[in-house]
């Protein structure tokens, strides 16, 4: 008797986990559909709401830009040096450039933009999504006339996207030098051939992909935050559960963000 009460105890408890998962799921989708077709709209984007969006463009990108080079531009070179070198090793020295240029700036550097700017930007917006409604600030902003989505939420999923696009670009810029001057040094012989192995590789729907990847992963680094924060009790002690789950949900979103765009490519 005590062995089936417990086995039912289980299946309520597993029950209700999966339910809530499914629940939270499902808002999910409803919140990125209801934020894809607010960004979408020019009208949204009022003098007050695009203030709100540069500031958060100033503290997501602009301001950790020099430091997040400078990281970017040591790991890179770092992966670089031991790419040539096993290249040379194996006799595929002729292939190493485009090899460099195919997995830093495609694969490489997006991925790690993403995870930079989720470890900076993530958790501040679940930690002040889940205050304002644990506190009501959303409800109240709405009964003053105000608009949760154009006012707090959009600002923010712009930002996390122009933040993610920029800081890749600027990386991948450095990417370039970088490449250049590990195979060929300070010669302006290789020019020629890294033009042509550039153009060959960053063909015009494979830099769109990458913006659009690059977009995608700034989007995710907001929303799920953003339905996690929105998605809790009205509990202050449920704040910082948000913000753990959400940073977890956060990760595992830029992991299958990215394994899908592997796949679509190389599968």
């Amino acid at each position: 008797m005590r062995t089936g009460t417990s086995g039912l105890w289980v299946l309520e408890r597993g029950g209700g986990a999966v339910l809530g998962m499914l629940h939270e799921g499902a808002f999910v989708v409803r919140f990125v559909y209801a934020a894809l077709a607010a960004a979408l709209t020019p009208s949204i984007y009022l003098v007050a709401t695009r203030n709100v969006t540069r500031r958060q463009v100033y503290f997501t990108a602009w301001k950790v830009l020099p430091g997040f080079t400078l990281l970017a531009a040591v790991l890179m070179l770092v992966l670089m040096e031991i790419a040539v070198r096993v290249a040379r090793a194996q006799g595929l020295s002729p292939l190493a450039l485009e090899l460099i240029l195919r997995a830093l700036p495609l694969e490489v550097i997006p991925f790690l933009t993403a995870m930079f700017v989720a470890l900076r930007s993530g958790s501040a917006i679940c930690t002040e999504t889940a205050l304002m409604h644990v506190r009501g600030d959303l409800e109240r902003l709405e009964a003053e006339g105000g608009d949760a989505m154009r006012d707090e939420f959009i600002p923010r999923i712009v930002a996390c996207a122009f933040s993610v696009v920029a800081l890749m670009a600027v990386s991948s810029a450095v990417a370039f030098v970088l490449a250049y001057q590990v195979l060929y040094g300070f010669s302006p012989h290789g020019f020629d051939e890294f033009t042509h192995v550039v153009g060959r590789v960053y063909s015009l729907p494979i830099v769109a992909g990458l913006v659009v990847k690059c977009a995608i992963f700034g989007i995710v680094v907001a929303v799920v935050p953003i339905a996690s924060g929105l998605t809790i009790r009205r509990d202050m002690q449920q704040v910082p559960v948000a913000v753990l789950n959400g940073m977890v949900r956060l990760f595992f979103m830029i992991a299958l963000v990215q394994a899908a765009s592997l796949a679509a490519k190389y599968v």
